[in-house]
């Protein structure tokens, strides 16, 4: 075990047996930052008595993920009962590397959004407080007038939970790319073409009568932020959340040269370590606190990680879910209670409040999007809590697209 507690400071040196099960001082146990002293962390002869997992089929990660280590930049970090129980990097890696989240990146949008809303800051331009459902182009004067009438129907809601109607990737329209005479806000709200000449100007379903994976309708919710409070996403997350986390992170701008912007992009481009990334899967698994503050309710969280509508059940409000066990259908070792933010290039970070548990990887690829291996694997190697297995899904449950 590294000698700090969760000051920096080093305490008195403690056994395997000192925390051979979870408790009280474990779940009140938040990691100083990296450059301070980091997560604690355990040896190979602790992690079966103190993290409760079988230690040899956990170092098969390694060989299991072999063959990703060597053709990509790789990161993967497991966190249980508060101790950093295993991490994997590839040679040319350090363990505090920033890599691109990519649609991770969206679930920290919809935190924001989460956290906005309930501490009262975001308001229209009348003054009157903003909620879920409020009409998003009540917010947004540079997309008037609508290129869709239908658009007026439009709420943060169905921004958040990709039931906006807008054109994603189930009609072919797949991330932002902006051509290089035309601003990329300006193709999101449906003014302009990408650089395939495909627009989004035109709604492809009524607002809240579809689920479509999508990133110019994700986009919105950046200038609706900075309408609504007067804040960038990255300014405010920075404030309330990285901060007081110790999490060391980068946020890309996208807009701006005579365009509209720059803002923070909502959809892609958070930048951060591994180590960081499960940080912030710490503070939900802790119920939204990181030591004696309250960063976001518990009720805010339930919220976030819900089934949001009807049409894709593992999709809560920029957060996957596998509350009804249609997150990972195939892995059928993965409890209800997990929770999920997902990127492009394997990035992913895994949170299963019953297994106290946070698994993260970060890294250039593979580019895949339903692969579950990963912390189905490191479930697997739970040796004192292994979770019955979910029912049988339904084979015929259309798996979402998570990137």
């Amino acid at each position: 075990m590294n000698p700090t507690d969760s000051s920096g400071t080093a305490p008195a040196a403690s056994s395997a047996s000192d925390s051979a099960a979870s408790s009280a001082s474990d779940l009140d146990y938040f990691p100083p930052p990296e450059a301070v002293a980091g997560w604690r962390y355990l040896s190979d002869a602790e992690i079966g008595p103190v993290a409760g997992f079988d230690a040899e089929a956990l170092a098969g990660l390694e060989d299991q993920y072999a063959p990703m280590l060597e053709e990509y930049s790789t990161s993967i970090v497991v966190i249980r009962r508060g101790w950093l129980v295993k991490e994997i990097h590839s040679f040319n890696v350090a363990h505090t590397a920033r890599f691109d989240l990519w649609s991770g990146t969206k679930s920290f949008t919809a935190t924001a959004w989460a956290m906005a809303l309930e501490a009262g800051l975001a308001r229209d331009a009348d003054g009157e407080p903003v909620t879920l459902d409020t009409p998003a182009y009540d917010l947004l004067p540079a997309g008037r007038p609508l290129s869709d009438p239908r658009k007026a129907e439009i709420t943060l809601r169905h921004l958040l939970s990709m039931s906006s109607g807008i054109a994603g990737e189930a009609a072919g329209i797949g991330g932002m790319p902006t051509a290089t005479d035309a601003g990329i806000y300006e193709y999101a709200l449906g003014l302009g073409p990408n650089r395939y000449g495909q627009t989004v100007s035109e709604l492809v379903a009524d607002p809240g009568t579809v689920w479509d994976y999508c990133d110019p309708g994700y986009a919105h919710l950046s200038l609706c932020f900075k309408a609504a409070t007067g804040l960038e996403l990255a300014e405010f997350m920075e404030a309330n959340v990285f901060a007081k986390l110790g999490i060391n992170a980068g946020w890309d701008v996208q807009g701006g040269a005579g365009w509209i912007g720059p803002h923070t992009n909502p959809h892609t481009g958070l930048r951060m370590s591994a180590r960081d990334f499960v940080r912030f899967g710490y503070m939900a698994l802790r119920g939204g606190r990181w030591g004696e503050e309250q960063i976001i309710s518990p009720a805010a969280l339930t919220e976030l990680t819900t089934p949001s509508q009807p049409h894709n059940r593992a999709y809560g409000l920029g957060w996957w879910t596998n509350a009804e066990g249609k997150y990972a259908p195939d892995s059928p070792n993965l409890p209800r209670d997990l929770v999920a933010l997902s990127g492009f290039h394997f990035n992913r970070c895994y949170v299963i409040p019953s297994l106290d548990l946070v698994v993260a990887r970060t890294g250039t690829g593979p580019a895949v999007s339903q692969d579950h291996t990963l912390v189905s694997s490191v479930v697997a190697a739970i040796a004192d809590a292994r979770p019955d297995p979910s029912p049988t899904q339904d084979a015929s449950v259309q798996k979402p697209n998570e990137e």
